[in-house]
């Protein structure tokens, strides 16, 4: 029988509860075993910056709908939603089963990119042809979203299959035409996601293991051959490979005054917005500029000025603090795992998030080109924030399997 003075048996409870003033700091594994069995399979550094920047979005799209009847608030939910329970579904499916996908993966981009061209399922807006609308219920979808997703998949399956080391120059070129053909599709269709797939399926194939000179001799090809493109639509009698709209925002980025009253007037009162934010902002439905119809698509290529004119100086530190969390947190998963089909995936996910942050920002204050590229989690788009909020499905993925991978 145990005495009053008997010390009890110790619980794993107890582990959350130090005893002494001297007592030694937990150890990872009691803190661990302390946690919910929740907060165990989620990985926080990037779950919560994630939220953060939904509920951020979400409240900047809320401002634009009060004076922009294409922002939809109940619609921007509906991607949320639909995007919870997409990246929930990934979170707990094993992603090592997607690396025996490779020709399944393929497919899918192709039939994607279709999907917009059979008659009655395609929806036409701003002149692209590059929505699907689902019959009776009338909800629009952008398959060009979904490809960014599958190709990260393809590459990074591809990619694995070298163990961090590419010996010969057949097997990089094989790589690049498995990215070569979802990326040029998709330059007939949505220039933005076009380069959004091309960044990340480079990262993955430069992260696979390819030699620097090989990968320096392609950028200079690519290089060479934008130049081609671009030189080719600008001249008489040439073919014109570039639409007339993608031509005119090369041209405006090199000079705004060009097209004053077009896509040079969009980058202008873009500007202006984003400077007249000061310091703390105008306020939640205070942007003068950018709701009173100066700023053309202020919702969605242009949400960055939006939210810098309602919230300042400060709102945008703290969007970029976020973006920073979200990005590095990923980045360190990346660093700690061994399996290299999961590094490869989270490094996709990243060169992703990145470029879009990158693009959608620097063509707001007029030091990238305008591309049409949303800024992540924060632009007005469905289908956009639905494929957002996947991805982190994705890096959840591997942290949830992290202790089964090999």
């Amino acid at each position: 029988m145990r005495s009053k003075y008997t010390p009890r048996p110790r619980t794993l409870g107890d582990l959350a509860r130090p005893i002494g003033p001297s007592a030694p700091p937990l150890s990872p594994k009691a803190r661990a075993i302390a946690r919910p069995r929740i907060v165990q399979e989620l990985y926080l550094p990037t779950l919560l910056p994630a939220i953060a920047l939904i509920a951020f979005g979400l409240v900047v799209v809320w401002s634009a709908s009060l004076t922009i009847p294409e922002a939809s608030l109940p619609r921007q939910l509906i991607g949320v939603a639909l995007g919870f329970a997409i990246g929930g579904f990934i979170w707990r499916y094993d992603y090592r089963d997607f690396q025996n996908f490779t020709t399944a993966f393929l497919i899918v981009d192709i039939a994607l990119f279709l999907l917009p061209m059979i008659p009655g399922l395609g929806y036409t807006a701003n002149g692209m042809t590059g929505w699907i609308q689902i019959p009776l219920i009338g909800l629009r979808i952008q398959p060009s979203e979904i490809m960014k997703l599958v190709t990260i998949y393809l590459i990074a399956a591809l990619g694995a299959s070298y163990h961090g080391k590419i010996k010969e120059l057949n097997d990089y070129l094989k790589l690049c035409v498995y990215l070569a053909i979802p990326f040029l599709l998709l330059v007939t269709q949505d220039l933005g996601s076009s380069l959004i797939v091309l960044v990340s399926g480079a990262a993955i194939i430069i992260c696979s293991g390819a030699k620097p000179s090989w990968v320096w001799t392609t950028i200079g090809l690519m290089v060479a051959f934008i130049a081609l493109v671009v030189w080719s639509s600008l001249t008489e009698g040439m073919p014109h490979l570039l639409h007339d709209y993608q031509l005119n925002r090369l041209i405006v980025f090199v000079d705004p005054s060009v097209d004053p009253t077009g896509d040079g007037y969009n980058l202008q009162q873009s500007m202006i917005a984003v400077g007249s934010g000061g310091f703390l902002g105008k306020g939640v439905g205070n942007a003068t500029q950018a709701l009173q119809g100066f700023l053309p698509e202020a919702q969605t290529d242009f949400a960055f000025a939006l939210l810098a004119e309602e919230f300042g100086f400060l709102g945008t530190c703290v969007l970029l603090f976020l973006y920073g969390w979200l990005i590095f947190g990923t980045i360190r998963l990346a660093q700690g795992v061994d399996y290299a089909f999961a590094k490869l995936v989270l490094v996709g996910v990243v060169a992703m998030w990145s470029f879009q942050v990158l693009e959608n920002i620097g063509m707001c204050l007029g030091i990238m080109p305008i591309t049409g590229i949303p800024l992540p989690f924060i632009s007005y788009g469905a289908s956009s924030m639905v494929v957002q909020i996947a991805s982190v499905g994705m890096v959840q993925s591997v942290w949830y399997h992290r202790t089964k991978s090999g």
